[in-house]
C-alpha cells in the first residue's frame, strides 16, 4: 500500500484501521460526512488527510477515492437505514473502478450467515440470511465479490462479531456498560443464558490492515472472532464487577419489542435480529489464524477494564 482511504472513518472500526496505518507509516485519507468529527478523531494522527464527503454521491465518492490504491470500507448504518448498505457499496465500488483503485476491503459482520447450522461458523458456512438486514449485508458482500471476479478491483471481506471497547458508542455491548456506569439495570435484547462473542475493537486494526497488505488474501472472506464464546450473563457480571457493582439487568423479548416498535422505529427493527441471541453465531477464525499466525486477542476482563476506564474519562 502506498496510500489508503478509509470510508466511514469515524465509526467504531475506522479509527483502529487509521492507527495501524499510521503506525506502519502508510499515508491515508479519512472520509466521512462531518469534517468536525474527522478533525476531532484524526487531526493529530500522523499520516492522516481529512476529507469530508458524502460517499452516497458518485462524484464525491470518486473524489475521495482519487489517488489511493486501497479503500477500507468501514461504513456503519443504523438499523432503519440498513437497506442502504448495498446502495452505498455499489457507489463506492463504481468510484474505485473509475479511479483505478487496486484493492477494496469491506468490514462486514455475522449477519450474512443467517441462523447458524454449526456450533462455530467458518467461512464455508452457507450464507442464507432470513432477516432483511442480513440480506442487505449479503448483497453488499456479493457486490465486492462480483467486482473482484470482473477484474474491476480486488476485493476482500473481513467478518467481525459484536464489538466493544474504547470509542464505541452504538455497539450492542454499550447497553451493558451504560447501565453499569449509571448504576442502573442493563437493558438487554433477548435471553442472557446463551453464548455470545465480542471482539475488542483495538484488536481489529492490525488484523484488517495485515490482511489488506497480503496479495494472496483477496477474493475471499475472513472471519476474525473474539477471545472465545462467553455466556451473556457472565459478560454482564464481569462488566458490573469491574465497575464495582453487583450485576443487574432486564431483558426484552419478542413481544415487548413488537409493542415498543409501535412507538420507536429502532425497536421495530430488533425482533428479526433476536435469533443472534437465541441461536448465536460464534465465528470460527481458524483460517485467519493459520494465515496470520500470532494474532492478539484481548481477554474479556482486560478489555472490559479498559473500556470502563475510557468511558469514565470521556467528556459528558
Amino acid at each position: 500500500m502506498q496510500k489508503a482511504a478509509i470510508f466511514g472513518a469515524a465509526g467504531a472500526i475506522g479509527p483502529r484501521v487509521a492507527e495501524e496505518l499510521s503506525r506502519r507509516g502508510i499515508p491515508f485519507r479519512v472520509v466521512g460526512r462531518s469534517r468536525q468529527k474527522l478533525e476531532a478523531a484524526f487531526g493529530s494522527l500522523p499520516g492522516a488527510e481529512i476529507f469530508d464527503a458524502d460517499i452516497g454521491e458518485v462524484r464525491a465518492a470518486a473524489a475521495a477515492a482519487r489517488g489511493v490504491d486501497t479503500i477500507f470500507y468501514c461504513v456503519g448504518l443504523p438499523y432503519p437505514s440498513h437497506h442502504l448498505h448495498p446502495v452505498l457499496m455499489r457507489t463506492a465500488l463504481d468510484a474505485a473502478a473509475a479511479m483505478k483503485v487496486e484493492r477494496v476491503l469491506l468490514v462486514s459482520n455475522v449477519y450474512p450467515y443467517g441462523v447458524p447450522c454449526t456450533a462455530r461458523v467458518a467461512e464455508t458456512h452457507p450464507r442464507e440470511p432470513e432477516a432483511r438486514k442480513g440480506q442487505y449485508r449479503k448483497q453488499q458482500e456479493d457486490l465486492v465479490f462480483e467486482a473482484h471476479e470482473a477484474g474491476k478491483t480486488r476485493g476482500l471481506i473481513v467478518r467481525l462479531p459484536d464489538f466493544y471497547g474504547p470509542g464505541t458508542t452504538q455497539a450492542l455491548a454499550n447497553l451493558i456498560f451504560d447501565g453499569a456506569l449509571a448504576n442502573k439495570a442493563a437493558n438487554w435484547i433477548g435471553p442472557v443464558n446463551t453464548p455470545h462473542e465480542f471482539v475488542f475493537v483495538p484488536d481489529t486494526g492490525p488484523v484488517i490492515v495485515e490482511l489488506a497488505a497480503r496479495d494472496d488474501c483477496y477474493g475471499e472472506a475472513w472471519n476474525f472472532g473474539g477471545p472465545g464464546a462467553i455466556n451473556t450473563l457472565d459478560f454482564i457480571t464481569r462488566v458490573y464487577r469491574a465497575a464495582g457493582l453487583a450485576p443487574k439487568y432486564r431483558t426484552a423479548g419478542r413481544g415487548v419489542l413488537k409493542l415498543l416498535g409501535w412507538f420507536n422505529p429502532l425497536m421495530r427493527e430488533l425482533p428479526e435480529m433476536l435469533y443472534l441471541q437465541e441461536t448465536p453465531v460464534i465465528l470460527d477464525d481458524s483460517k485467519l489464524l493459520a494465515k496470520l499466525g500470532d494474532v492478539h486477542k484481548t481477554p474479556y476482563d482486560e478489555g472490559i477494564r479498559r473500556t470502563i476506564e475510557w468511558m469514565r474519562r470521556r467528556p459528558g
